[in-house]
């Protein structure tokens, strides 16, 4: 179950209460009215310190992706670019830098939902007008803090690249 499933919960909960008690005032007495309307006030600042804990998930930002000495096709440099997951999220990927085999790519990644020791995965690809290359995949497990990394690739060439993340 997760954190915002339970928000909503005990928010429906909350109005469901608020609204029996003003139901039972109206057969009850003033007392049992002026207690709900008192319940009823509080539900503004109730609500906004249960929305503010789904704004509290974790966070992770990677940026600063480089790589070295790229391996291409036979008659070309290589084409790169990198396809970036978190778990089982595709964040997306960068531009290609054609011609390069030591390209460097200024794009970043964020993504709120990120979880401690969850894999963050890096797919380095060459790209070709049927068929792109896979060169490569770097893989760690999210750490809390600052974190660079230096991967090698199987067909050749190191990825580098920096990540952030925060709870």
């Amino acid at each position: 179950m997760g954190v915002s499933f339970l928000i909503k919960l005990i928010g429906a909960l909350l109005a469901y209460k608020i609204w029996d008690c003003r139901w039972r005032g109206q057969k009850q007495s003033i007392k049992t009215t002026v207690s709900c309307e008192a319940m009823a006030s509080g539900l503004p600042l109730l609500l906004l310190v249960l929305c503010s804990l789904t704004a509290a998930e974790a966070w992770l930002r990677l940026y600063n992706l480089r790589a070295r000495g790229l391996d291409a096709d036979t008659f070309s440099a290589a084409d790169g670019y990198v396809k970036v997951f978190c778990g089982s999220a595709k964040l997306g990927e960068t531009s290609v830098n054609h011609n390069n085999a030591n390209p460097w790519w200024t794009e970043e990644f964020s993504h709120f939902k990120a979880q401690e020791n969850g894999v963050l995965r890096l797919e380095v690809h060459d790209e070709d007008i049927f068929y792109d290359d896979l060169l490569g995949v770097c893989q760690c497990q999210i750490k809390v803090g600052t974190h660079e990394h230096n991967c090698f690739l199987k067909e050749g060439g190191t990825l580098h690249y920096m990540y952030t993340f925060s709870m």
